[in-house]
């Protein structure tokens, strides 16, 4: 039975050397380049194939000289990713690498036996990839990007730009959609609740329902909104709906608060795309799961993205590590 290890980390992965990767030496045994099919969660353009390939160059791998890529985008369909991740059962990808939660899941659903990296997923352990952080078991590898855990400073910051908050709203998905607006929305709940503030959840299944959740943002009286990463690309909308009913708009992009959001923090989500590579690479035969040690965001520099408009930023966030 193969076993491999599990890396729970923001933006950092263990180095091994480049001859435990075993899927160049698989591939050259077959007489063919290792296959990697590359699953995204989103349409394109998107940063996540680029900076992949930029993680593996960096390990010495080229597409068409010593590796194969074959990228998919699902533009968001929980249906369209579940027939990607069957078509590359089909093609025989050595490794699946997965970008964010309804990836892994549509992949998980396509084979049980093919390596799948995360690259990232929220809460895997929540959302059922894994057993245990310390034992993952199966076939699911990579990184966790730790967005629903920190619930708690996504609300400590819009408290501190705003003082009299009071009643915040989070617009996610449906679980249906993406198990990971679970956790995401639960552990913001928890965090509202120790906090003395009345958390509204608008679910959503899809962009078309953007403009009724807000409604009813407004209606409930909501000073601020919370916005799960998987609606960023749809960053131009929500903004001018936060505008239309005088929200304010924290997001997991800075893209979104460029655009006129208020906040934002996340993971910094290019340098775990990179670090994708990295997992690819230490995945192999042998390695007892929850051999490498996961790290917490702040451990990391640049780990953790901030961006805010310049007269907002707190003064009281210097423990996070920031890029800007």
């Amino acid at each position: 039975m193969r076993r491999r290890a599990f890396i729970s980390l923001l933006g950092g992965a263990a180095a091994m050397p480049s001859s435990l990767w075993p899927l160049a030496g698989r591939a050259q045994q077959q007489g063919k380049l290792p296959l990697v099919g590359v699953l995204v969660s989103a349409s394109p353009p998107h940063p996540f194939a680029d900076a992949l390939r930029r993680g593996l160059q960096n390990l010495g791998y080229s597409e068409g000289r010593n590796i194969t890529l074959e990228v998919r985008y699902s533009g968001g369909r929980s249906d369209r990713a579940g027939e990607i991740a069957t078509e590359f059962v089909r093609l025989g990808v050595d490794v699946i690498v997965a970008h964010f939660t309804p990836a892994v899941r549509a992949a998980l659903g396509a084979t049980q036996k093919i390596p799948i990296v995360m690259a990232p997923a929220g809460a895997p352990l929540q959302s059922g990839f894994i057993d245990s952080l310390a034992r993952p078991g199966g076939n699911v590898t990579g990184l966790s990007a730790m967005d629903a855990e920190i619930g708690g400073r996504r609300l400590q910051l819009l408290g501190d730009l705003i003082p009299s908050l009071a009643r915040v709203a989070v617009l996610a998905s449906t679980t249906a959609t993406d198990p990971f607006s679970g956790p995401f929305v639960e552990n913001l709940r928890l965090a509202a609740t120790r906090a003395g503030l009345q958390l509204e959840p608008m679910l959503v299944s899809g962009p078309n329902e953007f403009e009724s959740a807000f409604a009813a943002m407004s209606k409930a009286g909501v000073q601020a909104v919370i916005i799960q990463g998987l609606f960023d690309p749809h960053r131009a909308i929500l903004v001018e709906l936060a505008t239309k009913h005088r929200l304010a708009l924290m997001s997991g992009s800075r893209e979104t608060t460029a655009a006129g959001g208020v906040i934002s923090i996340s993971a910094n989500f290019l340098a775990l795309y990179e670090r994708g590579g990295a997992v690819c690479r230490q995945n192999h035969q042998g390695c007892e799961p929850g051999h490498s040690t996961g790290r917490a965001a702040h451990e990391i520099p640049g780990g953790v993205e901030y961006e805010n408009r310049p007269s907002a930023r707190p003064d009281n966030i210097t423990d996070i590590a920031c890029q800007r």
